[in-house]
């Protein structure tokens, strides 16, 4: 069973500016696994300079923004590659691609800690920010599940988040079922959460 660390990925453009999104690393012993689907910018990034800066953040808003257009979140650099990262990450790695693996759909670089730190201190989980992040990755498969699937699950996703959620985690959650869009069917309960 893969070990799937949802992250914030920066990797530099060719003009100096830095590609920021949300990617899953797969863990692979000591290593990680980056397999972005094509199109993206990173594949092109890494094959120009093979680093890149995984930000866990601490806030379930940036991965929900990212993915709904809100990406003025502050970067700071990172300590030792030609990078940056999330400002108020909660930790992040930086880490070099060592070896490319080609594919027309999801190519595969294979990468190696170069260095990691802590920012601040990990206090517990929340029901609603792993509700959120679910949510996040199914509105990046809108064209690959069928609607039925990604409904039924946002309607389960949903009961952690009126439970569970402060006001950044019902924000977030309206982010991404706002780009999700309604239910189907007009009968089912709305997704969004007060």
């Amino acid at each position: 069973m893969p070990f799937i660390l949802e992250t914030v990925v920066a990797t530099r453009n060719a003009d100096g500016s830095f590609h920021v999104r949300p990617y899953g690393l797969h863990r692979d012993g000591a290593d990680w696994l980056f397999l972005p689907f094509r199109p993206s910018p990173a594949i092109e990034n890494l094959a120009r300079h093979p680093f890149l800066v995984v930000s866990a953040p601490s806030d379930v808003r940036v991965i929900a923004g990212f993915l709904t257009g809100r990406t003025e979140f502050p970067l700071v650099p990172a300590d030792v590659v030609d990078g940056v990262r999330l400002a108020g990450a909660a930790g992040h790695m930086e880490l070099e691609a060592v070896a490319f693996e080609d594919d027309p759909v999801r190519p595969r670089f294979r990468c190696k800690v170069l260095h990691e730190a802590a920012h601040r201190p990990f206090l517990g989980f929340n029901r609603a920010q792993a509700a959120v992040l679910e949510a996040a990755i199914l509105s990046t498969r809108l064209d690959r599940l069928p609607r039925d699937r990604i409904e039924a699950e946002i309607a389960h996703l949903r009961v952690a988040v009126e439970k569970c959620a402060g006001p950044e985690e019902r924000e977030a959650w309206n982010w991404i079922v706002d780009r999700i869009g309604p239910p189907a069917d007009p009968s089912h309960d709305v997704f969004r959460v007060n």
